[in-house]
Parts: structure tokens; sequence; C-alpha cells
């Protein structure tokens, strides 16, 4: 039967108790770990927060009744001890913090019991993450992931404390916001007040950092709560926590700057690494070429190589008859794999077409020299003597070759290089290479819609010599962007803000809003331009990304206390879920079932 704390106090956390405190007096409370009943002695570990203590139970000091009642303890019964240090009577544990000590008890209060948990409360949990996730308030006891937390927030602590000393105001911007149509899909929230009209959680704060730099605060940040209803991967939530900046009279330089110094400062804080700065800085055009990606993974080689020149000649037809479609020709050498199987191999191409390729070629060498090939009977030796010297293969190396358009071809070959490295052991989890990406294009073209898109956002400068061709050529203007890139994943991005009216007019135009449409939907930015807006720029990480990195944690879901699944939907409390009709009738919405369902 529990029992109330009846005026204990807790005196120390568990590790808070050291060998220091031998002969001393303390009270201490948690949850049980683990039991075991020697006969005349019982030995209990308890855990809290901090860590694991144990306790000794014998008759002789706790009395029969509290003896008895030690007995009954079972895993996650909440008990409160008061008790006398002791050096540990056994071998000392070297993996606890208090493995040479163990508290003699002298009374128990159980002061909470507990079913038999789904799962054990331990460190790398082999439970399915669907257990896991529905019993998410378990999940949350364990050490892991109890440090994942305490490590988010001592980096929100640390970036709060390094920018106000550089001068930044923290400001919180609305969470009820108008909708817009670039950018992700909003989550909307019907107005009552205003029957049929909605309003859209933040994808960012984007608009309202703008405006705050019209309103001269020079220097904003914010622990910013942003929504995006999109399909979800493992470093991605439909909700998530942005570090959030904006800054007025500035340029990249400056933005960088300061940002690396954040990124210095936090890691050494946090982590005790130095971070050496300046970071490398790669312009977009050439981290697709190299890497196939724009948040290209720098701890390890397997570079893209460009053949097309090479190949454009050959007797193999994929690959000239891509070159005459306006497309590429290119590969990654894949270093001692030339004797790979052909099932691994088929493997490899399944996932190319996964990417959205017709197919995958290869050519490898094994230890003796025999080449193996999906198209040698295609080509002279002439020709694959050239293709080898070309992807600075050797004997025993294995080549993937992609030919397509650049799009698809970048996709198939950066997802492989980064598929094989993981599967060959190339890359090592304890560097952090950071890499600024920049120079990304203004725009991208969208099939779907047929017409261009903005790659960041409608508010982005473009590099000044090549707006002159923002009519005839669209597509090759650069954008004044730039990316933070941390071992393969984009942990945030940023750039120089529109602060003329022409430019933004203009802009909005090549993304097809006519002068109406802009002005409904932006009207209130474009208003606030007319009254005398300073040069800005900003910057926004994602948090939970950055500690997914900081704890080399496998999934995003790890640094969130409680996350969505797949399905943007949450196992434990089963959100989203129906509402009763009394609410609908009251927000005007009336429910229609699609055929489907």
């Amino acid at each position: 039967m529990s029992e109330s704390m009846k005026g204990l106090k807790r005196s120390h956390r568990c590790t808070e108790v050291s060998s220091s405190d031998i002969g001393s007096k303390v009270t201490v409370m948690g949850w049980v770990q683990k039991r075991r009943n020697l006969g005349s002695l019982i030995f209990v570990d308890l855990r809290d927060r901090s860590g694991i203590l144990q306790l000794v139970f014998n008759e002789d000091d706790i009395g029969s009744e509290g003896f008895e009642k030690a007995g009954t303890l079972r895993s996650e019964f909440v008990i409160a001890v008061e008790g006398e240090v002791a050096k540990r009577s056994g071998a000392v544990n070297e993996a606890l913090k208090t493995g040479d000590i163990e508290i003699i008890a002298k009374s128990l209060r159980i002061l909470s019991e507990a079913e038999t948990p789904p799962f054990p409360i331990e460190e790398d949990s082999q439970t399915k993450d669907d257990i896991r996730l529905r019993y998410r308030y378990l999940d949350l006891r364990r050490p892991d992931i109890q440090h994942n937390m305490f490590m988010k927030s001592r980096v929100m602590n640390l970036v709060r404390s390094f920018l106000v000393d550089e001068g930044f105001i923290e400001i919180e911007t609305p969470m009820l916001c108008k909708s817009t149509p670039e950018g992700a899909r909003d989550y909307l929230v019907p107005s009552r007040v205003h029957p049929g009209s909605f309003y859209a959680l933040p994808q960012s704060p984007q608009i309202f950092k703008q405006l705050l730099m019209c309103s001269g605060y020079d220097r904003y940040m914010q622990i910013a709560r942003c929504f995006r209803d999109e399909d979800l991967r493992a470093d991605r939530q439909p909700e998530f926590t942005q570090i959030d900046m904006e800054l007025s009279f500035v340029d990249e330089d400056d933005v960088i700057d300061v940002n690396e110094r954040l990124l210095q400062y936090i890691f050494k804080e946090a982590l005790d690494i130095d971070v050496k700065t300046p970071f490398a800085r790669m312009p977009w055009q050439e981290a697709m070429d190299r890497f196939g990606s724009d948040k290209p993974d720098l701890r390890f080689g397997m570079e893209l190589h460009d053949i097309t020149d090479v190949v454009k000649g050959c007797g193999f037809g994929v690959f000239t008859g891509a070159i005459e479609n306006g497309g590429t020709v290119r590969g990654i050498t894949v270093p001692g794999q030339g004797g790979m199987s052909r099932k691994k191999i088929d493997k490899l191409v399944e996932e190319a077409k996964g990417c959205g390729a017709k197919g995958l070629a290869w050519l490898g060498t094994n230890e003796t020299g025999e080449v193996k090939s999906s198209f040698a009977k295609f080509m002279t030796e002439d020709e694959i003597a050239a293709i080898t010297k070309a992807m600075g293969a050797q004997t025993g190396d294995l080549m993937l070759f992609a030919a397509d358009r650049n799009k698809i071809v970048w996709e198939v070959l950066g997802d492989l290089r980064i598929s094989l490295a993981k599967e060959l052991g190339l890359i090592d989890d304890n560097r952090y290479e950071f890499l600024w990406v920049t120079d990304f294009p203004l725009l991208e073209w969208s099939d779907e819609e047929e017409r261009f898109k903005a790659m960041h956002h409608p508010f982005t400068m473009p590099v000044e010599e090549d707006w002159e061709n923002i009519d005839k050529d669209p597509g090759s203007v650069r954008a004044r962007a730039y990316d933070i890139v941390l071992n393969g994943t984009e942990l945030g991005g940023g750039s120089i803000r529109i602060h003329q009216d022409d430019i933004q007019t203009k802009m909005f135009e090549v993304l097809g809003f006519t002068p109406e449409e802009a002005n409904a939907q932006f009207g209130f930015l474009l208003d606030a331009f007319k009254y005398g807006v300073p040069p800005h720029a900003g910057l926004a990480y994602g948090l939970d990304r950055l500690i997914m990195h900081m704890v080399h944690a496998d999934s995003i879901r790890d640094c969130i206390a409680f996350p969505k699944v797949k399905d943007a939907s949450d196992p434990m409390s089963k959100a989203p879920d129906k509402v009763d009709d009394k609410q609908l009738a009251e927000l005007g919405i009336s429910v229609t079932a699609s055929p489907e369902a």
C-alpha cells in the first residue's frame, strides 16, 4: 500500500551522495531499478534522474517490519529511504558514479507501487519503437533518453547566454498566424469568432522577425516552436524547435561569424570539444557536382566523378542516350569492393531505381584483375581504361554509374554514397565536420505546378550580378543564401533578405503572384517596408537536429520529449483524434468522410 512522505525531505539525489559522505545520514527518493534478495540481506538499486545508488536492507538496521516491506519491492516502485552512507561492502562497481558506496537503510516508505513495465527501463533499449512511444512516459525514464533531454536543456541555455552577450534580444512571435502559400503545408486552426476563417500555426517566425528589424530591434533571437504538415523522416517532425535569429546592417560574413562562434561555444561548453573555425564554405553547384547533395557529409571521400566527356562517343546506348537528351553520366568509386557479389549489386540497382533512375551501371575488378561489368561488352578496352582512369579507380575497386538528368543522377549517387559508407564503416562518428553551403539557386522549377518556386523563401536576396538574368533565365540566378551543414545533415539555413521594393515586387511576379495576390498574402510586410527598412539577414537552426548529432542519436525522436511517428500521430495520447459535434458546430465545421475512408 502506498504511503505519503509524512514530512520527509530529500537530502540528496542518488549520485549527489559520495564517499565524502560516509557516516552521514541521508534521505534519498526514486524508482527501484532492481532488487536482489539474498535472504538475510536485500540489495536495491535506486534510480533517479542523476543515476543509480545501491541501498542495503538488513533486519538489524531496519527492523523486521521494514525488512519485510523491502522484500515486496519490485521494479519501478517509488520509494523514500533514510539511511547511513557506508563504504561498499562488496566489490567496487566502476561502471557507477556511486560504485564505491552504499546506503544502509534505516527506514523505508513505499510512496507508489507499480505494475511490471512493458519493457526494461535501461539504456540502449532493444524494445520496438512503437512500444516505446506508446509508453513514452516510461521510455523517458531511461538514462540515455534523459541524457538527451538534459543536453537539449543545456544547449538552449547556452544559446541564450551567448546571444544575449552578443546583443540579441529574445522576443516571442505569434503562434496563431496568417496562412501563406509558399513552403510546406500549414497546420490550420479554425476561428470560432470569425466563422470560415483560419489561423495557421507558424512554419517559422520569418515574416515577424523581418518586421522586428523594421521596428529597429537590430538583433532578435528566439527558441521558437514551428509546425509543418509534411511527410516525416528520421530527422523531421511535424512540430519542432528552432534557434531563430535576425540581424540588421549585416552581410553574409557577419551572420556566419556569429554563428560559427556560437557553435564553437556550444560544443566546448556542452561536450568539451574544440570546434575549429572558420568552417569550410562550398558553393551549391560544387556540393552537388562532388557529393550529389546540398548537405554533403565530409567525413569520408567517395566523391562523384563526371565522365560525360569520356563516354560521349562510346558504344553503350544508355550513356550516349542520356547525354543526347541533355543529361550527364557520373559515377562513384567504392574502394575495395570490386569483388562484391551480384546479389549485393542487384540490391544497389534496386536502390537506385527507388531514387528515380532507370537502372545502375557498374564496373569492377577483383584482386586478380578480372573485370566484371554490366556494360563492358559494349565498349573497347581503351574506353574501359579511360573510364577507370577518370574514376581514379584501382584494381579491386567497384565503380557505380548513373546516366540521366542531373537531378536524378545527383540523387542516386548521393544516396548510394551515404548508404555504402554506412554499410562499409567508412564514417567516423566522433568527427564533427561543419560546412557552409552558399550560392544556392534563387529559384527551382516545379514540374507539378509548372512554375518556378523559391528554393528558400520569397524574401531571399538574389546575387546582384545575376539579377539581370531574372527574365531570360530565372534558373541561373543565385541567392545570397547559406545553409549550415553538419555531417551530412542540414542544421539550418538563412539568407540576406530583400529590402528593396522593386526587387521584392519582381520576385513575387516571377513566382506567379499578381500584385493583388502578393498584397493579400504579404501586404502587412510590404506596407512596413514603405516606412524605412534596414538591410537585414538571418538564420534558423533545427535545435532537435543539432542535439541528435551531439548525442549520436539515430532518430530525432530521441531528442524530443513527446514526438510523433511517421503518420504524424502520437501513439501515447492518440492524437490526432475526433472531436464532438458540439465543438464542430461552434466552429461552423462539418466533416465529410472521403470515398476512400
